[in-house]
């Protein structure tokens, strides 16, 4: 299945095209790799460079789910993993003893009973095509959790005290990513291939922006993209990326405006920053300079 699906990075890179998802020779080769080696693909870079699209689009040309594992402080591993249906438990516990026939501990922890998080849910996918599990920022979750995704990462397996181990009949993709708040530890990177996504030069911005909206006018998608690489340069708390040029360019086109200038960059300048201080930041070096129309 995954062989016919990207049977070369060249035909891998044609089918993300064909869905929308631009990628350059890096990444392709990151992607094809991660899918015939197999190995997990670790994908760091800024928000908004396009590292969960990446997963997306790549469970579009595989034609399996999406399952997605989005990461915070405090996450563990009954939460990634499974939790038991206690309410269905109970009830069933109800219905043995108004019946008057025994129900032994074991036959509530079955299969029957257990609710699957994204982890279990990836590796008990039936295929034929493979799941894309995205572990998303594992940079917000702390050491305990990738100590826990060793052994998915290792072994495609997980242990249930209850049930035992259950090991993938179709092995997931497994990408994580990453904002690079904190460093991964070693043990996580040796198991991973690894990616750096950087910020699109201003023509492969202009292009995914017009995929993206379709009716842009490259004059205007031009400018949103040299303005959000200028904002870049200003050193504000949150730089925009791609989905948020994007965002402004929808804005923009609902708005009718056709070309970008102070006035509507004024107006919208909330579709793009998104912190009160940078929103000073940027109207003290002026909304003209955003605009590149320094007089306007």
């Amino acid at each position: 299945m995954v062989a016919r699906a990207a049977p070369d990075p060249q035909a891998l890179r044609a089918a993300l095209d064909g869905l929308g998802y631009l990628t350059d020779t890096g990444l392709t080769t990151a992607l094809y790799l991660a899918l015939r080696l197999p190995q997990p693909l670790l994908l760091e870079g800024e928000p908004g460079v396009g590292k969960t699209e990446a997963a997306r689009a790549l469970a579009g040309v595989l034609g399996g789910p999406l399952i997605r594992l989005q990461c915070y402080d405090g996450l563990d591993a009954a939460e990634a993993l499974y939790e038991w249906n206690y309410p269905r438990q109970l009830l069933s516990i109800r219905l043995a003893e108004s019946r008057g026939t025994a129900l032994a501990e074991a036959d509530l922890f079955t299969d029957a009973f257990l609710l699957r998080r994204p982890v279990l849910a990836a590796l008990t996918h039936p295929g034929p095509a493979p799941a894309v599990l995205l572990i998303d920022e594992i940079d917000r979750a702390d050491d305990d959790f990738e100590a826990f995704l060793l052994e998915v990462l290792a072994e495609a397996s997980v242990t249930i005290p209850e049930l035992g181990t259950v090991r993938a009949a179709v092995e997931p993709v497994v990408v994580l990513t990453s904002n690079r708040t904190r460093d991964l530890h070693d043990a996580l990177k040796r198991r991973c291939l690894y990616h750096w996504i950087d910020y699109p030069d201003t023509e492969r911005v202009v292009e995914i922006v017009r995929r993206r909206v379709p009716g842009t006018s490259a004059s205007l998608a031009s400018e949103v993209a040299a303005a959000v690489r200028r904002l870049r340069t200003l050193g504000i708390q949150k730089p925009p990326g791609i989905a948020e040029s994007i965002d402004w360019v929808s804005a923009l086109t609902l708005l009718g405006v056709e070309r970008l200038d102070a006035d509507a960059a004024d107006r919208t300048l909330g579709v793009l920053v998104k912190y009160r201080e940078d929103h000073d930041l940027v109207r003290e070096r002026g909304l003209g300079w955003l605009a590149g129309t320094p007089d306007g």
